[in-house]
C-alpha cells in the first residue's frame, strides 16, 4: 500500500544507515522521504517549505545533535511526530523522549540501533489507527484578538475522553478537553491556542467556559439516559485566582449538578511556587465537595509534597509510565511505585496513555482503578458519547471477560 500523502524527513550522519531506514519505510508503502546527515542541512529543507509529518531523528550527531535539532523545530513551531533512535542506553532514550513531550511534540516512541523492521512497522501502524496519516502540516500561529474573537463567538467546544473502571471495564466518567472550532481552519488542539490564551491574560475566560460547557453537556447527556462525572483541567493563573471556587459553586447550583460529580485536575508542577492561592482556592473546591485530582503524576519536582498537603481523590499515573511499560522496566518501577503511594494513602488511581492491548492487560493486573487512553477511546464531542459508550459495552464484554 503506498502512503504518498505522508511527508518523512529522516535525520542520521551515518550514509549507510539513512539508506537502511529509507529501504524499510519504503518497503512500507512511503515514498515522499527526505534523507541528511546533518541538522543544518535538514533545518535549511525545512525552512525551503519542505515541512515533514514525521521526523526519524537520530539523538548523537556531531556538529548538531538530536536535543538540538528539537529545539530548532519547536522554534519553527513544528507540528508533526518524532521517532527518535539511537545507540545510547535505554534510560538516555527515554529522558530524550520526555524532554519532546515537554516541548508538546507528539512522539511517537524510540527505537534502539540497529532498527528492527517489525518495530518499526508496529510504531508506524499505531499512528496510522489512530490518525489515518491526516499530515498536520506546519502549524499556523493565532493572534490574541483572534483567540478572543473566538470564545466571544462560542467557538471554544469541548471534546470528551472516556474513563473506564479496571474492574468491570464500564464507563464511569470523562476529562473535558477544550477545543477550538474554527469556522475556516476546523478543529484546532488545545496546544495551539491554550499558551496563547495564557499570554494574553484570557486563560481565566476560556477556563470558565470550558467549565460551563461541560456543565451543560453532562446535563444534556444525563437526560439522554447516559449520567456521567466529569473532570475538568485548571491553568495555573486560575489556581492563583481565590475567585474560581465561587464561580465553580455558583456554576453547579445554576445548572443543578452536583459538585460530587466533578473532578478538578492539576498537574503536580503548577503548585511548586507559591502555594497560598492553590491551597486556598483547592481547600475550598474540596470543602464544597468538589474532587481534585492530581494529573501526570511522577513528572513534577514535589510529588510526595503534594500528596501530603492537599487532600487528593484521585492521582493519575502519567502516559509515560504507563504506555509500554509491560517491556519497559524502568516505567513499570515508576508506575508500580505511584500506584503503590496512591494505595497507602487511599487515593483512587488512573492509568492515562493505555493505546494498545498490552497496556490494558498490564494496568488491569496491577490493581489500579480505572483507566483512560486511545485504546480504550480517543477524545470525542459529547454527542458522539452515547453511542461510544453502546459500542464499547460490547468490546468491554470481549476486554474483561474473565
Amino acid at each position: 500500500m503506498e502512503r504518498s500523502g505522508v511527508r518523512i524527513l529522516l535525520l542520521d550522519d551515518e550514509p549507510f544507515i539513512l539508506k537502511l531506514h529509507a529501504h524499510m519505510l519504503k518497503e512500507m508503502g512511503f515514498v515522499s522521504i527526505r534523507a541528511f546527515e546533518s541538522g543544518a542541512l535538514a533545518l535549511a529543507d525545512v525552512d525551503a517549505g519542505h515541512v515533514p509529518d514525521l521526523v526519524l531523528l537520530d539523538l548523537s550527531m556531531p556538529e548538531m545533535d538530536g536535543i538540538e535539532f528539537i529545539r530548532h523545530m519547536v522554534k519553527r513551531s513544528f507540528a508533526g511526530r518524532l521517532i527518535l533512535i539511537s545507540g545510547e542506553d535505554e534510560r538516555l532514550l527515554q529522558t530524550a523522549e520526555r524532554l519532546v513531550r515537554a516541548h508538546g511534540i507528539d512522539i511517537l516512541g524510540h527505537l534502539a540501533k540497529p532498527v528492527k523492521p517489525a518495530i518499526l512497522r508496529g510504531l508506524l501502524d499505531s499512528w496510522e489507527q489512530r490518525t489515518s496519516f491526516t499530515p498536520r502540516g506546519p502549524g499556523k500561529v493565532y493572534s490574541g484578538e483572534e483567540l478572543r474573537k473566538a470564545i466571544r463567538n462560542g467557538e471554544i467546544i469541548n471534546y470528551y475522553q472516556p474513563k473506564i473502571s479496571l474492574q468491570t471495564g464500564d464507563l464511569i466518567g470523562v476529562e473535558s478537553l477544550a477545543r477550538w472550532q474554527h469556522p475556516a481552519d476546523g478543529i484546532i488542539p488545545p496546544a495551539r491556542f491554550i499558551g496563547l490564551a495564557e499570554q494574553i491574560g484570557a486563560i481565566d475566560e476560556l477556563t470558565g467556559v470550558v467549565f460551563h460547557k461541560a456543565l451543560v453537556d453532562m446535563r444534556a447527556l444525563e437526560e439522554r439516559g447516559l449520567p456521567l462525572p466529569f473532570a475538568v483541567n485548571l491553568a495555573v493563573t486560575t489556581l492563583n485566582s481565590v475567585e474560581f471556587a465561587d464561580f465553580a459553586a455558583g456554576e453547579t447550583m445554576r445548572l443543578s449538578v452536583s459538585p460530587a460529580n466533578v473532578m478538578i485536575e492539576v498537574t503536580e508542577s503548577q503548585l511548586i511556587a507559591d502555594q497560598r492561592a492553590p491551597l486556598d482556592v483547592l481547600t475550598r473546591l474540596r470543602l464544597m465537595r468538589f474532587k481534585l485530582s492530581i494529573d501526570d503524576f511522577g513528572t513534577g519536582y514535589s510529588s510526595l509534597s503534594q500528596l501530603r498537603n492537599i487532600p487528593f481523590d484521585e492521582l493519575k499515573i502519567d502516559q509515560s509510565f504507563v504506555h509500554r511499560a509491560s517491556a519497559d522496566p524502568a516505567a513499570r518501577a515508576m508506575y508500580d511505585a505511584s500506584l503503590g503511594l496512591a494505595k497507602q494513602l487511599h487515593i483512587k488511581t488512573v492509568a492515562e496513555g493505555v493505546e494498545d492491548r498490552a497496556d490494558l492487560e498490564m494496568v488491569k493486573g496491577s490493581g489500579c482503578d480505572s483507566a483512560q487512553g486511545y485504546f480504550i477511546a480517543r477524545p470525542m464531542p459529547a454527542s458522539a458519547l452515547p453511542g461510544w459508550a453502546e459500542g464499547w459495552r460490547d468490546r468491554a464484554k470481549t476486554l474483561f471477560r474473565a
